[in-house]
């Protein structure tokens, strides 16, 4: 923890307070959690920042989908609009967020809506979907989700737990005992077991919840359209790195597993782009000698690098895309799909019967 957030333990400890209460509200029946007559999957986690919940949202669209009428439902975090919305094929991030759009232009077939109020949003969705996949709704405790994935970063899993804003943590660690699902995210593809019993032994998780280890798993370089792109950066390429995401680290790893020449542009979560970041950009790009030399930036920062004032810019740019998918360790991902798929069979049988 930086030195001077210390200074902001006071304030943590006065929000921290209000949350525990809040939650022991919502515990005690005190304040009302929702139910639904459909089943509703959580993807959360208990800090700010990444911790792979897109990747595994994408993961769960491509489990259920096919089977169910799903749709996913978010808050939109960063868009200009308000309320419910059901993203358009043509939706912006600028309309309903980045990761909605995102998820929106991979699935094409499959509802995108975002609400601040998640129960209006499922309300609004139940009529038409027999399953709803919650994105970044664990602390959303108006709403009584069927079964919660909870989602930690491989690199944080040792940090402190202070609250918010000395800390990065939404709400206290002891939170992580409502979910069914534990999955640490962005882990080495070949971590030891013995690192795997240490983890699980500061997660503690509970007798009924599932703990599961993934890695990141990048797919191939895609053009600004989704295409599959012609160019393989090697060890005598530059790659420009542009990123507005919460942790970039892995990903500057795995660029430097390529090649060693990397110029970062790195910017805060939710970053909205303006003509003078890609004019920095394209200026450094221009000047860089290296013959073989490319753009490379996320799929959710694609969505606001998307935006109309930006694309005349962008369009003159060699930019990729790098997709990434999560992947289980340890063979296990048969398991977290019947676990998955167990969960929304049963509910839909037993609220039949009851």
């Amino acid at each position: 923890m930086n030195n001077w957030r210390w200074l902001l333990l006071p304030f943590s400890l006065i929000y921290g307070l209000v949350v525990i209460v809040r939650n022991w509200l919502y515990d005690g029946g005190l304040l009302k959690s929702r139910r639904f007559a459909i089943p509703v999957i959580c993807v959360g986690n208990l800090d700010v920042g990444g911790a792979g919940k897109s990747p595994m949202t994408e993961y769960l669209v491509r489990l259920l989908r096919q089977d169910n009428r799903l749709a996913t439902l978010s808050r939109g975090y960063g868009r200009n609009t308000q309320g419910f919305l059901i993203a358009s094929a043509n939706a912006t991030a600028a309309e309903i967020g980045d990761e909605p759009s995102q998820f929106k232009h991979k699935f094409q077939d499959v509802t995108v809506a975002v609400c601040e109020d998640r129960a209006t949003g499922i309300q609004n969705l139940k009529k038409d979907h027999n399953l709803v996949i919650l994105d970044d709704g664990y602390q959303h405790r108006a709403v009584k989700p069927g079964f919660s994935i909870l989602m930690f970063d491989y690199g944080k899993i040792y940090d402190p737990h202070w609250l918010l804003p000395a800390g990065n943590m939404r709400e206290p660690f002891s939170g992580r005992w409502r979910a069914d699902i534990l999955v640490v995210s962005k882990c080495p593809e070949n971590m030891p077991i013995a690192e795997q019993t240490s983890i699980a032994e500061r997660l503690e998780p509970l007798p009924f919840q599932a703990l599961f280890f993934s890695s990141i798993a990048y797919q191939p370089l895609q053009d600004m359209k989704g295409k599959k792109a012609l160019i393989s950066p090697d060890a005598d390429t530059t790659v420009f790195l542009l990123t507005g995401i919460a942790n970039p680290a892995p990903l500057v790893r795995h660029i430097k597993n390529i090649t060693p020449h990397i110029i970062h542009h790195n910017y805060p979560d939710h970053h909205r782009f303006s003509l003078k970041n890609i004019a920095k950009l394209a200026d450094e790009f221009q000047a860089c000698p290296a013959q073989k030399k490319v753009i490379i930036t996320t799929e959710k920062d694609a969505q606001r690098l998307g935006e109309h004032e930006l694309q005349p810019a962008v369009e003159k740019l060699p930019v990729m895309v790098l997709p990434v998918a999560a992947r289980f360790l340890n063979d296990s991902g048969a398991q977290f799909n019947q676990l998955v798929t167990a969960y929304v069979r049963e509910y839909r049988t037993n609220h039949i019967i009851h």
